[in-house]
């Protein structure tokens, strides 16, 4: 599609940047929300499986999509991640308790990987990586447009409306983004000498849920080292193997073993799932802090993120165009990481709104700077052919990043919650249920949960219920747990902050190659091909 005049290419790009805003906006939207929607539907302990679960099955259709898209073209992919999707937001809206919201947002992730990776990869389709830069920090623009406007909008709403309609709202926009992909969107020819390698597939989605499930069951569900994990782990590794042999002898493998030959792929990747993992960090545990902690509602609370947002909207537009202009990328890289580690050490000893909003904004910075590179970087790297297969495998890192590192996170939490309330009550700090009349006692204990930090609502009529004499006991467990809840957030980001820095030392060993002016490798100028020949003699960099 590189052929196109560039007035059709800026038609397209406004019909993937619908379908991009779509699927952001309805992620961004329910980030701020979802603590009291947990709490109204009750299950603080399946918290991370609302998200894990998205990321599970968003990953499986990112990876498999990326191969059947080279195959079949983009269209179709990015026309069924828009039904998915909005099969899944519909349907999320009608639950009535946890698990039906855990499978609808299974659900609504098939369709949100389907769109992410057929969308980034449209735009490898359309633009040479040279040019494709400038695009690239756009749509990460839009990404942080959704996380300006989602967060806001999911508080106050949640604090307004029946929380179904954080999920609904923008249904409609659906529908829009479906009709301009269907006529903007040009048609592509089967590629017939490719096959589709289905064993490959089973195998690679095997791997990837055994490997996730008992990563999220871990130490929550049950013990890092009882049978139902090791057994997964064990089934994942298994699962490993066979799709390594079967990928070896595969006519079209849905993982190209090739691609890891490659060290710009292997580092961009590696960075992608560290960067990631510790990144859900601030975006899943940051509204624990402001609502939690700091009693600080939905709405107000979505004013926190806006720093980061707006910071990641400016930088990643300014980053695409100096990319694009230079033809370099290493150096943005090596000064964007620094400060999604310093955001992330800011965030671990936050005491304060004023410092939360801070440690957001040298996030936001970090973040517009450092993460337009990674799959340009990727892309560039390997022959325009595999542009497909290669930005899924470099979205499945990043997917599995994340969903991991909710895992881990999720298990550092919980682990750390309970060790630190328990030592709490025993070292006095809490209110000492057992000197309390038996019927008082009783009528406490059942407070005694962080989950309830979460819906002030419900925590002020808990207040305003109980006797006159029992009241300032409640404040003081109230205070007690915000302390707890605190110190074990603080655990959290300081295994972030960890993450982060690995990442950050592998950027320095990232190889940095000429970005190409032409998808088409034989139209490559003369003098970038020297360039590349020049630096790359020991590993070429379109194979």
């Amino acid at each position: 599609m590189e052929e196109l005049t560039s007035s059709k290419k800026v038609t397209i790009m406004i019909a993937l940047m619908a379908a991009m805003f779509f699927a952001a906006i309805n992620q961004t939207i329910v980030g701020t929300a979802m603590p009291r929607i947990i709490a109204i539907l009750g299950g603080i302990e399946y918290y991370t499986w609302v998200i894990t679960i998205y990321m599970l099955t968003s990953t499986i259709a990112t990876v498999l999509v990326g191969k059947l898209s080279d195959i079949y073209g983009r269209k179709p992919f990015l026309l069924t991640g828009i039904v998915f999707f909005i099969i899944g937001a519909f349907l999320s809206g009608t639950a009535s308790t946890i698990f039906h919201l855990i499978t609808y947002r299974g659900i609504q992730g098939i369709g949100g990987g389907i769109l992410m990776s057929a969308t980034v990869t449209a735009v490898g389709d359309l633009f040479a990586p040279r040019e494709r830069a400038k695009w690239t920090g756009v749509m990460m623009a839009i990404f942080g447009f959704s996380s300006v406007l989602g967060p806001t909008l999911g508080g106050f709403m949640i604090d307004h409306m029946a929380w179904k309609w954080v999920f609904w709202i923008f249904l409609p926009l659906g529908l829009v983004a479906f009709v301009m992909i269907w006529f903007m969107f040009p048609k592509t020819a089967r590629v017939e000498t490719e096959s589709i390698d289905y064993m490959g597939s089973i195998f690679l989605s095997l791997a990837i849920v055994a490997l996730l499930l008992g990563f999220s069951w871990a130490g929550s569900k049950y013990a890092w080292s009882s049978p139902q994990i090791l057994g997964l782990l064990s089934a994942a590794v298994v699962c490993l193997v066979i799709l390594l042999l079967i990928e070896r002898k595969a006519k079209s493998p849905v993982m190209p073993l090739g691609l890891f030959k490659n060290s710009i792929v292997t580092i961009s990747n590696s960075i992608g799932f560290l960067m990631n993992a510790g990144m859900m960090g601030a975006m899943i545990y940051l509204p624990f802090f402001v609502q939690g902690v700091k009693g600080v509602s939905p709405t107000n609370s979505g004013f926190v993120n806006m720093p980061m947002s707006i910071s990641m909207i400016v930088l990643s537009t300014l980053s695409g165009r100096w990319i694009s202009k230079s033809g370099k990328y290493k150096r943005y890289a090596i000064i964007g990481m620094p400060f999604l580690v310093a955001g992330m050490v800011m965030m671990a000893f936050m005491n304060s709104i004023t410092m939360a909003v801070f440690s957001m904004l040298i996030f936001g910075i970090g973040l517009g700077i450092a993460m337009p590179v990674f799959t340009l970087t990727v892309q560039n790297a390997v022959s325009p052919s595999d542009l497909g297969v290669a930005t899924a495998t470099a979205t499945l890192f990043r997917n599995l990043g994340g969903t991991i590192g909710i895992a881990v996170m999720g298990t550092v939490m919980n682990t750390t919650l309970k060790n630190k309330l328990k030592a709490a009550m025993t070292s006095g700090q809490g209110v000492d249920l057992t000197k309390l009349d038996p019927a008082v006692a009783s009528q406490l204990s059942g407070f005694l949960n962080p989950q309830m930090l979460l819906d002030q609502p419900k925590l002020k009529e808990l207040h305003n219920t109980l006797p006159a004499d029992v009241q300032p006991l409640f404040t003081q467990m109230i205070a007690m747990l915000r302390s707890v809840l605190s110190d074990s957030l603080t655990v959290v980001f300081l295994f972030g902050t960890a993450l982060l820095v690995l990442a950050f030392l592998l950027v320095l060993f990232l190889k940095e190659i000429p970005l190409r002016t032409s998808n088409d490798v034989k139209k490559e100028q003369p003098e970038d091909e020297e360039v590349r020949t020049r630096k790359g003699k020991k590993e070429p960099a379109l194979h």
